[in-house]
């Protein structure tokens, strides 16, 4: 599994499927990205694209992992990249799905698109996980939960959280809560993965002497 997962041909097949995925997320977010460029100030604008730009993190640690950098300045924003990457996409990815699952069991319809966000979404989830193994983004966590946080709050603070199913409009509270749970739980699996990771490749190097 790790020998296809880091194979050159198959990062760059991933990194297609999600510099598409992501373009098309930012084209998804156009409509609230107009709505909130018209009636909230601009500098809140980095923050209403959540899925996106968790997708756009990964695609850039995919082209790290291609083409890793030498300079300690760089390693460090790639372990930053790659941090931001597993933490948000984990997040984002769940998000998603409970949302739209939450959506359609009080009472919504569930059309073609829900179940191709859901699968998409439901992947980003996936592959960040199975690819945390290659980062090393395990002291960089910290500072990605505090984005992810930061952004949560920015999201419910000023009312620029991700339009939700008609049907939960009336419990954005719950949504909420649970989207600050969400943020420490994928945290934490991120930190996990990192671990067992790093544990992995520590028992490789005692291996060799």
């Amino acid at each position: 599994m790790d020998k296809v997962l880091a194979s050159r041909p198959f990062v760059w097949i991933l990194l297609a499927v999600n510099t598409l995925g992501t373009i098309y997320g930012y084209i998804w977010y156009g409509n609230q990205l107009a709505y909130t460029a018209g009636n909230y100030p601009a500098w809140l604008l980095p923050f209403v694209p959540d899925s996106p730009t968790a997708s756009l993190f990964f695609t850039l640690a995919l082209v790290l992992l291609l083409y890793p950098p030498r300079t300690a300045w760089g390693v460090a924003v790639r372990a930053l990249v790659e941090a931001l990457a597993v933490v948000t996409s984990v997040k984002y990815g769940i998000w998603a799905v409970m949302i739209i699952v939450a959506g359609g069991y009080q009472g919504g319809n569930l059309d073609w698109q829900d179940w191709m966000l859901m699968a998409s979404h439901a992947g980003m989830a996936v592959e960040a996980l199975l690819y945390a193994r290659f980062f090393h983004c395990r002291k960089m966590i910290p500072l990605a939960l505090l984005y992810t946080l930061l952004n949560d709050t920015m999201d419910y603070g000023f009312g620029i959280y991700p339009w939700l199913p008609s049907t939960l409009t009336d419990d954005v509270p719950q949504v909420r809560n649970f989207t600050f749970l969400l943020t420490l739980l994928s945290a934490s699996a991120a930190w996990l993965a990192a671990e067992a990771s790093a544990r992995r490749n520590l028992q490789r190097r005692s291996r060799m002497f």
